[in-house]
């Protein structure tokens, strides 16, 4: 039998994102979209990617997706992470505490916080919505 873990991913792991494959390439299976616990606050690194990082007053629910990997497979995710980013355990909604990606507050200096959009799809579509709009 092999042993496996679940993943809370909150950015670009997500299915149909830049960096799902790197999941899906050691055999990662999607098991389901929740939120957080509300304890959690939201940074975009660059536009490129967010940084997610638990907090005492001030989080929010940030939508996530869970999926369960070989755990052999969890060390090539976080080497193929970008700088900065690392696996911690998640809160879930659920009630359920899993490993998940989170940002080290470092990195989250001088960097836009999006804790209102309330998860990295809902920030990516609203500045796409708005560069639409300044184009017209």
């Amino acid at each position: 039998m092999i042993a496996t873990v679940k993943l809370a991913v909150n950015g670009t792991l997500m299915r149909g994102l830049e960096l799902n494959q790197n999941l899906l390439q050691v055999g990662a299976t999607f098991l389901y979209e929740t939120t957080t616990t509300p304890n959690y606050r939201l940074w975009s690194i660059g536009d490129v990617h967010p940084a997610m990082v638990r907090v005492d007053t001030g989080g929010v629910a940030v939508a996530l997706e869970v999926w369960e990997l070989p755990a052999a497979g969890l060390g090539q995710i976080l080497q193929q992470e970008p700088a900065g980013l690392c696996i911690g355990k998640v809160s879930l909604a659920n009630g359920e505490e899993v490993l998940g990606v989170l940002g080290e507050p470092l990195l989250c200096q001088d960097q836009q916080e999006i804790t209102a959009y309330g998860g990295w799809r809902a920030y990516c579509s609203a500045t796409m919505a708005k560069a639409v709009r300044q184009t017209r």
